[in-house]
């Protein structure tokens, strides 16, 4: 499938850029073609009209010494020095009567051009002659016509060499880009495979989750059903084992649920100003009884009146997970500690305890929903593995960050830094 949505968008993107740069080169090539027929046009006619003018002076079309910077002067204007030309005159019925040419050419050679001339029948043309482009223009005078023609091989070439050039780039190009796009569209879809990979997994773990409360209310069940006759009472134990069963389903869907809604961009919360300060102590409040059943060294260091723009429930909630998490993470008499401190700008709280710490291969997926580094000891403490993927929710809603840092065999440290 991911195989088949990269090659999709790498020809999706090579066929756009194709087309851009078709209409680009084909845009360019245009201008310089218009450009240089311009420019042939404009020699052509001035040739023709200083001919008409003084026809055998100076500034003749096949002058020798034309000005540096081929602009107009009092005698006419000659062409560019690499552009050859020369004039024929000729009656009315087309027989020649005279040339005029600087350079050497052949009789043949005039007579071919004027017979090519006359066979096009028009006033402006072009023709093929001994593997050379030529321009003419037809120009009366009196009853003879002057006839100039142009070379324009030079131009010709410059216009095939520009179609050639693009299209060399343009290959080039397209070889460059393959090999990037190709590049470029694997990172561009790794997030997907790596969401859709999120997704079979969390689907798989959830029916897991889900499987071993349902196979105990079943065979529980059962049981009662196998025991119809009996008592109530006599059978309460089954009923308790259904109950506890259900309600830790209950609170697996409550949790799947409120991950759904913090996922869900249509769900907006109140958010205002509230003292965080006062937030996480009720939170002590509320923890002090299990730290101290659990004979665990507590300290706090809540730096009073820190304020921040949310949802106060949900920052409690944050408080809350953390705080539980370390308490139930810290190994016997260890040591449980939060603070709450302002940071430049933001407000800083880490929860930090003494224990097992956690690998640093785990550091980054440990906020994954159902992900646990000890599976085993994670279900003895209750735990679905949803505690830290919520916190991360409610703290991304909350444009802020949450991270760990743990040293393996010492001890972990949640941090939370709120705007």
């Amino acid at each position: 499938m991911f195989k088949k949505l990269r090659n999709r968008f790498l020809i999706v993107n090579l066929t756009t850029i194709s087309v851009i740069m078709l209409i680009a080169f084909a845009s360019i090539y245009v201008i310089m073609y218009w450009n240089v027929q311009n420019d042939i046009n404009m020699d052509l006619h001035r040739i023709a009209d200083n001919q008409q003018k003084s026809p055998g002076g100076a500034g003749h079309p096949g002058s020798a010494d034309p000005p540096k910077d081929n602009r107009p002067m009092d005698g006419g204007t000659p062409p560019p020095e690499r552009s050859i030309s020369f004039t024929v005159i000729t009656d009315a019925n087309g027989t020649l009567k005279d040339k005029d040419s600087k350079f050497t050419m052949d009789d043949e050679f005039y007579t071919a051009a004027l017979k090519e001339a006359l066979s096009i029948g028009k006033d402006i043309g072009r023709f093929t002659l001994d593997d050379s482009r030529w321009i003419f223009t037809v120009k009366p005078m009196g009853e003879e016509k002057i006839i100039v023609f142009l070379d324009i091989t030079a131009q010709q070439k410059i216009l095939t060499n520009l179609i050639y050039t693009f299209t060399a780039v343009g290959l080039l190009m397209l070889i460059i880009l393959y090999f990037t796009s190709r590049f470029f569209a694997g990172r561009s879809i790794a997030p997907v495979r790596e969401a859709f990979d999120k997704q079979k997994q969390f689907i798989a773990d959830a029916s897991h989750e889900l499987k071993t409360p349902l196979t105990i209310i079943n065979t529980n069940a059962d049981v009662l059903l196998s025991n119809s006759g009996d008592t109530i009472g006599n059978q309460a134990k089954w009923l308790l084992y259904i109950k506890s069963e259900t309600e830790r389903m209950t609170r697996l869907t409550n949790d799947l649920l409120y991950l759904t809604e913090m996922d869900d961009s249509r769900t907006g919360l109140i958010h205002s100003r509230f003292n965080m300060s006062d937030a996480v102590e009720n939170i002590i409040l509320t923890m002090e009884a299990v730290i101290f059943e659990k004979h665990i060294s507590f300290d706090y260091d809540i730096e009073p009146e820190l304020t921040v723009q949310g949802n106060s429930e949900q920052i409690k909630q944050v408080v809350m997970i953390l705080l539980d998490n370390a308490v139930k993470y810290t190994n016997p008499k260890g040591a449980v500690a939060i603070t709450l401190k302002k940071q430049n700008n933001d407000v800083l709280l880490s929860v930090s305890n003494t224990g097992e710490g956690i690998a640093a291969e785990h550091l980054t997926r440990i906020f994954d929903r159902f992900y646990r580094t000890d599976t085993s000891r994670a279900r003895k403490q209750g735990g679905y593995g949803l505690g830290l993927a919520i916190a991360k929710s409610i703290v991304d809603q909350h444009k802020g960050k949450i991270y760990a840092k743990s040293v393996a065999g010492e001890s972990t440290t949640f941090y939370v830094q709120l705007p």
